[in-house]
C-alpha cells in the first residue's frame, strides 16, 4: 500500500515560519505588556495580588496568550527547519531542536500560572490560609515563571545564534537581519546567563537589555521578511 506525503516547498515553509513568528510576537506583547506584565508591579507582591484578584479575566487572557506563544514557537521551529534545510540540514535540525527544548522549558514555566489560577478559583484558600499566604504564593509562582523562562532563554539564545549562522550562509536573507540575529543571540545569552549567575547586578543587566534590544527583536524582522520575500524563494 502506497502512502503519499505532502511535500512542503521552501516558499511554503517561509510562510509557515513567518506566520508563526508574527503570531508569537503579537501574543507575547499581549502577555507581557497588556495582561500579566501590566498586572505585575515590581517589588510589590501585595499590589500585584490585588491587581490579579480584581482583573482575573485579563490574567487568564495573558495565560492564553502564553499558550499561543508556546504553540507558535513549535510551528516556527518546524517552518524554519524546512526553510533552512537546503542550506544545512544538520545545523537547521540542531537549531530546530534547540527551539523545541526552549519551548519545553517555557511550557513548564507557564504551569506556574495554573497554580495562581487555582488560588483564585475558590474562597476556601483565603478562608483557611488567609490573604497574606495567597499574596506570598502568587508572588512565588510569578517569580518562578520569570526565573525558569529566563533559563529557557539561554537555550533560545543558542537557537538564535544558529539561525543567524544559517541566514548568513544563505544568499537570500538580508545581511543586516543575519548580523542582527547573531548579535541578538549573543545578547540573549549574555543577559540571561548573567541573570542566572550574577542576579545581584540587576542594574547592569537592565543596561544590557537596552543595548541589545534592537538585535534581540531581529527575529520579528526575519518573520516579516519570510512573509513578504521568503515566500517567493524556490529551491
Amino acid at each position: 500500500m502506497k502512502t503519499s506525503l505532502v511535500k512542503i516547498s521552501v516558499g511554503q515553509a517561509a510562510v509557515i515560519a513567518g506566520i508563526a513568528i508574527v503570531s508569537m510576537t503579537i501574543a507575547a506583547v499581549v502577555a507581557t505588556d497588556v495582561s500579566i506584565g501590566k498586572l505585575t508591579i515590581s517589588e510589590d507582591p501585595t499590589a500585584t495580588f490585588e491587581n490579579i484578584k480584581n482583573n482575573q479575566m485579563l490574567f487568564r487572557i495573558g495565560v492564553l496568550s502564553w499558550i499561543v506563544v508556546l504553540v507558535s514557537d513549535i510551528v516556527a521551529a518546524w517552518g524554519l527547519y524546512l526553510f533552512f534545510k537546503p542550506i544545512s540540514e544538520g545545523i537547521s535540525l540542531v537549531s530546530a531542536w534547540l527551539r523545541i527544548v526552549y519551548t519545553a522549558i517555557l511550557g513548564t514555566s507557564i504551569l506556574n500560572f495554573s497554580y495562581i489560577l487555582e488560588l483564585f478559583n475558590t474562597d476556601y484558600q483565603q478562608i483557611i490560609f488567609g490573604e497574606p499566604h495567597l499574596v506570598s504564593q502568587t508572588w512565588i509562582f510569578l517569580t518562578r515563571f520569570d526565573t525558569s523562562w529566563s533559563i529557557g532563554l539561554i537555550i533560545f539564545a543558542l537557537h538564535i545564534l544558529a539561525l543567524g549562522y544559517l541566514c548568513l550562509k544563505s544568499n537570500y536573507v538580508p545581511k543586516l537581519i543575519s548580523i542582527f540575529l547573531v548579535i541578538g543571540g549573543m545578547g540573549y545569552f549574555i543577559i540571561h546567563t548573567s541573570r542566572l549567575l550574577v542576579p545581584e547586578y540587576q542594574s547592569a543587566i537592565e543596561i544590557l537589555n537596552w543595548i541589545f534590544i534592537l538585535p534581540m527583536l531581529s527575529e520579528v524582522a526575519l518573520g516579516i521578511w519570510l512573509l513578504v520575500k521568503g515566500k517567493n524563494i524556490q529551491k
